[in-house]
Parts: C-alpha cells; sequence; structure tokens
C-alpha cells in the first residue's frame, strides 16, 4: 500500500524563524565630492545671455547714460580678478603679503637730564602741555616705538655730524629728539676718536621722566575756589584774612546742605587749620595765619557737632569689603569711613597743639582752644569714635598739682558726662583712668581731681536696684505666665535636657537673636542688668582708688577726698571690708597728716585747719560705714566717739569755723569745720533707740558744748544749743543740770579728760547757759539760752 503523498502549500514554502525579515536598502547612489565656493580658486563669472526684447534698453535708457557718462566711470576700474578670487584665496594671499614686525632695537637715546644747564635748553618755543595743571599718561615704550618704525632713520640718528679732521677728537652735539607730550630735549654730547669708526653704537641711556606734580584736593583749586596756598601767599593781610574768612564760611554753608557729599569739603575745611601748608608748586611749606587757624578750627567743631550722626561707625572687616552691596550702601560705607578718618586728623591735630608739639617745639597758644573744643566734643558726641582719646587727654589735664582755669573746664566737662550717661560705659572708662593716672602719679596730683567721682550715677541707680529687678519682671507679667516649664522645672532642681534642634532651626534663632540685637541698639535701649555690671564694675574701681589712697604709707592731699567719697558710698561696701577699714580709720585719727609731733610741731600748728578736716573726716566715715547695712554688726565705735568729744576744745579756738575752704573750682565745694561736725554729732546720736547713747556720754557731750559756746561764733554757737535742746529732749536726766543750787554729788566734773564715760558731768550745772542768756551780744542767742534755761520737757 502507497503511502498517500504530503499535501504541498499553495503559496510555496513559508520563511524560515531564523530569516529576518526586513526591507531591504536600496544601494548607495554613486555621488562626486561636493565642492564648496569658497575653496575654489576663482568663482567663474556667469555669462550675460541674450538680451530679449522686453530687457532691451531703450532710446531713453541709452540717452540718460550718455548724459551721465561720469558718474560710472568707477565701474572701468574694478578690479575683475580680486571679484572672481574666493575667500580662502584672499585669505591666503593676505598672509602672505602681511608685513613681519621685529622687535625694536635698543635706542641710544640719553636720559632727559643729560644736558647741562650752563649750556641752555634747545626749544622750538612751543607750550609744554606736561605741567603740573595737565597731565599725560604716556608709556616708556610709546617713545621707542615712534623712533624705530625705519631702520634708516635709527642709523642716521646715530651717526656723527660732519666735521673737518682736526676736529674729530672734539665733543659733538647730537640731534635732539622730541618727547610724544611736545617737548624737545637734548640728547647729549659724545667725543670721537680718529680710530672710531662711524658704525659704533653707544649703549642706550633709560629715560628719566620728571616726576608730576599734583595739586591735592583738599589744598588745591577745587570746588570753584582757590587754592589755599593761593590765599596764604597773599602778601596783604588784610585780603588774606577775608579771603581765607569767605570761603571757610562758603565751605561750611555747603557741608551742612549735603553733608553726605560733602568729604572733600571737610578735609579742605581742615586744611585751613594746619599749621603750613604743603604745595607743589613751592619748595617750602608755606606757613598758616595764626588767625586763620582759629577760624578754621571753631568752624571745623561747628560743623562737626551738627554732621556726627547719633551712633557708633565700626570700621568694616575685610568680608563686608569684598561683598557686593547696593550703590546706596556703598555710598553710605563711603560717607561713613570718610567722616571717621576726618574726625580722626582733627583730633590729632588738636591733641598736638595740646602737648606742644609744634613746629618750635614749645606750648602753642592754640592749647586753651584745641582743649575747649575737645572737651565740647566729649560732652556733644560721648556717643561717636575715638571716645577714650578724648577722655585720656581731658584726665591727663587734671593730672597736675596745679589748678588753673583749664583744669576747672575738664572736671566740669567729666561732671558733664557723669550727670548724662545712661549706659555706664563713659563712666567706667573715666574711673579707669583716673585711677590708672593716680596711681602713675603716686598721688601727686590735685585733690579737686578727685571731686568729679561724688557725681556718678552709682547712688541713686545703683543702690536702688532690688535683687528680683535682675529677673524677670514680676509686676507686668504673671509669674505663671514669665516664666515657661522649662524654666520652672529648673527652678525645682530637675534636670532639664535641651530640646533638640536641627541645623537650621539652631540657624534661624541665631540670626533672630542678631536681629533682635541689632534693634535693640537702633531703638536705643538699654539693657539694665548690663548697666548694672557697667555699675558694678565702676565701683570696683572706685573702692579699689579709694583704698588705695587710704593705705599709702605716707599723708597725701587726696585722702580728705577719700574720706568724702568713701562716707558718701558707704552703703555699698562690702561688709567683710567693715572691720580692716575701722582698723585704718583709727591709725590716720593717730597718725599726723605732716609726720611725727616733734619733728613738725611748727607745721601742725600752721594747719590747723586741716589737722581738724582730717580728724572730723575720718570720724564721720566710721560713723556712715555703721548707718546703713553695718547696724547689724557688734562693732564698737566708742573710741571714735572719744575721738570727737576730744575736738570739740580746738574747734572752739580754730578761727574758720564756718569759713568754706576754697577748693579752685567752680564744681567742687568743701564744707566748712562746722558743717563736717554737727553732721558727726547727728550721726553720734542718732534719734533711734539703742545702746549707743547714754545719759553720761550726752550730758558730757552737752556740758563741753555749752562750753565752746562761749568762744565759737554767733551761727555756730546757736546750733549747738539747738543740738543740746534735742539732747535734753531725748534724756530727761540733763534736766536736772539747769539747777544751779546745792545738792550732792558723787565726785568731781572732770573737764581735762578727753573720756565722756569717766568726766561726771552729773557733778556740775549749765552755768553757760545763764551767762549766755545775760551777756551775750546777739539777741537771738541770748533768747535761745532764756530758752533752754526756762526748759521743762513739756
Amino acid at each position: 500500500m502507497v503511502a498517500p503523498s504530503k499535501r504541498t502549500s499553495q503559496f510555496g514554502n513559508p520563511p524560515s524563524k531564523k530569516r529576518k525579515v526586513g526591507v531591504t536598502k536600496p544601494a548607495p547612489k554613486a555621488t562626486k565630492g561636493k565642492q564648496h565656493a569658497f575653496d575654489r580658486l576663482t568663482i567663474p563669472i556667469p555669462e550675460r545671455p541674450e538680451e530679449d526684447d522686453e530687457n532691451a534698453l531703450s532710446d531713453q535708457d541709452i540717452e540718460f547714460f550718455r548724459e551721465h557718462t561720469g558718474a560710472g566711470n568707477f565701474l572701468q576700474n574694478i578690479d575683475r580678478a580680486g571679484l572672481a578670487r574666493s575667500k580662502k584665496e584672499t585669505k591666503r594671499l593676505h598672509e602672505l603679503s602681511k608685513p613681519v614686525r621685529t622687535a625694536p632695537k635698543a635706542d641710544d637715546l640719553p636720559s632727559v637730564d643729560s644736558h647741562s644747564e650752563d649750556e641752555g635748553e634747545w626749544s622750538n618755543n612751543s607750550p609744554n602741555p606736561y605741567s603740573s595743571e595737565g597731565e599725560t599718561d604716556f608709556d616708556d615704550t610709546d617713545l621707542y616705538d615712534q623712533h624705530t618704525d625705519s631702520d634708516e632713520e635709527q642709523s642716521y640718528e646715530r651717526k656723527p655730524r660732519a666735521s673737518a679732521p682736526e676736529e674729530r677728537n672734539t665733543k659733538l652735539s647730537r640731534l635732539p629728539i622730541k618727547l610724544p607730550d611736545g617737548r624737545i630735549v637734548d640728547t647729549g654730547e659724545r667725543t670721537f676718536k680718529k680710530d672710531e669708526t662711524e658704525s659704533e653704537e653707544e649703549a642706550p641711556r633709560p629715560i628719566q621722566r620728571p616726576e608730576r606734580k599734583v595739586e591735592d584736593v583738599a589744598t588745591g583749586a577745587r570746588f570753584g575756589r582757590p587754592a589755599v596756598a593761593a590765599i596764604l601767599s597773599s602778601s596783604s593781610s588784610r585780603q588774606r584774612l577775608q579771603m581765607a574768612k569767605e570761603q571757610i564760611a562758603g565751605i561750611c554753608q555747603d557741608i551742612l546742605a549735603d553733608p553726605e557729599n560733602s568729604l572733600g569739603l571737610l578735609r579742605r575745611l581742615h586744611s585751613f587749620s594746619l599749621p603750613s601748608i604743603v604745595s607743589p608748586n613751592s619748595e617750602k611749606p608755606i606757613p598758616n595765619d595764626p588767625l586763620i587757624r582759629r577760624l578754621a578750627m571753631l568752624s571745623q567743631l561747628a560743623v562737626l557737632k551738627d554732621v556726627i550722626p547719633g551712633y557708633r561707625i565700626r570700621s568694616l572687616s575685610e568680608a563686608e569689603k569684598a561683598e557686593k552691596v547696593s550703590q546706596m550702601v556703598a555710598k553710605t560705607r563711603e560717607w561713613e569711613q570718610g567722616l571717621v578718618s576726618v574726625y580722626q586728623s582733627y583730633l590729632r591735630s588738636l591733641e598736638k597743639e595740646i602737648k606742644g608739639k609744634s613746629l618750635d617745639s614749645r606750648k602753642t597758644e592754640f592749647a586753651e582752644l584745641a582743649l575747649r573744643s575737645m572737651c565740647t566734643l566729649l560732652k556733644e558726641a560721648t556717643h561717636f569714635n575715638f571716645r577714650t582719646n578724648l577722655i585720656s587727654t581731658t584726665v591727663m589735664r587734671l593730672s597736675k598739682r596745679s589748678w588753673n582755669n583749664m583744669s576747672d573746664l575738664c572736671l566740669e566737662t567729666l561732671i558733664s558726662v557723669f550727670k548724662e550717661d545712661i549706659t555706664g560705659v563713659p563712666s567706667l572708662e573715666i574711673v579707669r583712668l583716673l585711677n590708672r593716672m593716680i596711681k602713675e602719679r603716686k598721688f601727686a596730683v590735685h585733690p579737686n581731681a578727685l571731686g568729679c567721682l561724688s557725681y556718678l550715677r552709682l547712688r541713686s541707680e545703683l543702690g536702688g536696684i532690688r535683687a528680683s529687678e535682675t529677673k524677670a519682671e514680676n509686676d507686668e507679667k504673671p509669674k505663671a505666665e514669665s516664666r515657661s516649664k522649662l524654666d520652672r522645672k529648673r527652678a525645682k532642681g530637675k534636670k532639664v535636657e535641651a530640646p533638640h534642634l536641627s541645623k537650621k532651626a539652631r540657624k534661624v534663632l541665631k540670626e533672630r537673636k542678631e536681629i533682635e540685637g541689632e534693634m535693640q541698639e537702633a531703638t536705643a535701649e538699654v539693657d539694665r542688668e548690663e548697666k548694672a555690671n557697667m555699675q558694678t564694675e565702676t565701683l570696683k574701681l572706685l573702692f579699689v582708688l579709694y583704698f588705695r589712697i587710704l593705705k599709702a604709707p605716707d599723708w597725701t592731699p587726696l585722702l580728705p577726698a577719700a574720706l568724702e567719697g568713701i562716707s558718701r558710698y558707704a552703703h555699698m561696701v562690702n561688709v567683710d571690708f567693715f572691720k580692716d577699714l575701722m582698723q585704718v580709720l583709727k591709725e590716720l585719727i593717730n597718725r599726723p597728716p605732716f609726720g611725727t609731733e616733734e619733728e613738725d610741731m611748727e607745721l601742725q600748728e600752721s594747719h590747723n585747719d586741716i589737722i581738724v578736716r582730717h580728724k572730723l573726716l575720718c570720724i564721720v566715715t566710721a560713723f556712715e560705714l555703721l548707718t546703713g547695712q553695718g547696724e547689724s554688726l557688734n562693732i564698737d565705735l566708742r573710741d571714735f566717739v572719744v575721738y570727737l568729744y576730744a575736738l570739740i576744745p580746738s574747734i572752739a579756738l580754730h578761727s574758720n569755723v564756718e569759713k568754706n575752704p576754697e577748693s579752685g573750682s567752680k564744681s567742687v565745694k568743701q564744707q566748712s569745720i562746722a558743717d563736717i561736725f554737727f553732721h558727726a554729732l547727728k550721726l553720734a546720736f542718732p534719734s533711734r533707740t539703742g545702746g549707743s547713747r547714754t545719759p553720761v556720754r550726752s550730758a558730757a557731750f552737752a556740758k563741753r558744748l555749752l562750753t565752746a559756746c562761749l568762744s565759737l561764733p554767733t551761727r555756730t554757737t546757736l546750733r549747738c544749743l539747738q543740738f543740746i535742746e534735742g539732747l535734753m529732749v531725748n534724756e530727761p536726766k540733763l534736766q536736772a543740770m539747769l539747777s544751779s543750787e546745792d545738792r550732792t554729788a558723787d565726785g568731781l566734773y572732770r573737764p581735762d579728760l578727753d573720756d565722756p564715760e569717766v568726766a561726771n558731768p552729773f557733778a556740775t550745772s549749765f552755768w553757760e547757759l545763764s551767762h549766755l542768756a545775760n551777756s551775750h551780744s546777739d539777741l537771738i542767742i541770748r533768747e535761745k539760752a532764756k530758752e533752754l534755761v526756762m526748759f521743762t520737757g513739756a
């Protein structure tokens, strides 16, 4: 059986799976290499096609060309080869025909100053543009380029002039040259020998250009005004002064009209106050007129007082200088830095006049004016730059032993600064400089120099600060609201972890704090805690100064002022220093002011006023220390009470007990001996109850005061009677001494003893009242004594 054959496909064999089915691409056509037009050497000009009837020229066109034949002549000169040349070929031909520049050979031009002054200068009578009025910025290479374009000119220039054979060994002058600025300069001379050839060349000499004389903006002819040197060079003093006045007035007016655009005018105004003016047109400095200098100094002072801003200008850092800012900010920075520079120059000139560092090395006549100007700036511009320089100059003037009007001016300036001080920083600087100055001078300073320290705002501000004021403002906000949760946990002693902040949050917090600080500076707000810290530091330096004066081995004139200062700020002294201070005060009372009693007895008698005042101030200081916070301390002041009781006879015999000593200053007023004495009595017998006052002590003081009233002046006697009346009111036992009847008493009265506790005052009576009531010359004293005689205590 035959197997059936397979059925064949109708469409033939299908394509294999392995064979890719795709579109067959046509074979690439063989194309010739395309040639660009710029690669060809020449571009053929197409031939003109045959003219058609439409494009044929008409008779009118031919007639028009005949009439304007000359206008088209340029077409006949057109380079047909150049038009047919390609761009590439044109560039190649240009490179081939480009001239080759070689380095210029060394020129043999001599120096400008090579000619001799005796021979004269060759000139062509042309104007000289290279003067001080006009400036040209030429380089030396320009000079060489203009004279080295041709080798023929160089060789011709080097050739010597034709001369006779016998003159070959003489000096021959070379050809002059003309500089770019128009000046004709001689090139010098050259000696030729017989055997020397003409081809020898001389080494070139460098050209030395003259120095340019440029007038300064501050002193030259600028701003439509004549130069300062021209004004000072005027022969007529009247004309010179009038011209200077007009220019100074105009400058001041322009500065006040637009300060931020007047830095050049400020410098020009400062140049009028200099001792001499340097001008490029004159070899020597031109001396200035003293009257013009005075006017310029005062004018500059008035302008600066109005122009200085109400804030301190700091110097810019390198990063701030490098950063890009707006035009307005850059203009403001330039104005601020320029103002500080002019202000610094003005202060330096004033300080130079004060110190006497002038041209003649003597104290100038402008010292007083300069010191007044600096004191004015210190009062008016305390917040501005260079405050420390102003303070140091003022304090330096107080370091002298003598006292005059200028010293009084400096003292008043410091007092004004103390009164107007808000931040406490200027006061701290003044106290620090005073402390350093007195230490370096070894206490050889006038006592009035310490008089300004009593005007510090420490007693009224620092003494009234409570401990709660240094914390949050509890009066304005409730305690629960003013404190956050973290603050309350810290107050309870719990450990509190600071909240975690991301890097971005810390950066934002830092920027916010900086902005808040800048806002406080802009609003001129003073932090109360920061001010308290400044005043505390000032108080420390103040007590260091006072204690150093107290512990000085020798007596100094500053001791009374130091004792007054300690008594004024006694309530701020630390309690730990009380015992040491008491011991020092006892030593000062027992130590004579001028040495030992055996050596300087006569000197002590002539200075009885100083001795009594010195002892009274020590007693007052001791009582002041224990009046406030020292009341809680168990310190016995019996020794100081004895010292006070022993001084009453000396005060009674003093002739100037009511006279205020002359300090030489209007700001420093010293108390009289009577004022200090009654102040000490008030402190020794306070109105409060306690063991510091006994009937025996009161009776002894009353008896000795009545005895002193027999020789004291009227006013002091009246004050003594009023004080005795107060003692009789507080101690009723003293009324028994008003009676002079015989009575039994224990012992005798001892007026010769200086201890009130052992004087036995109740053994006598107040018989002095009867004498004052009947025999005193003053009516008021007699009436007051009669009142005390009839005193009943009601």
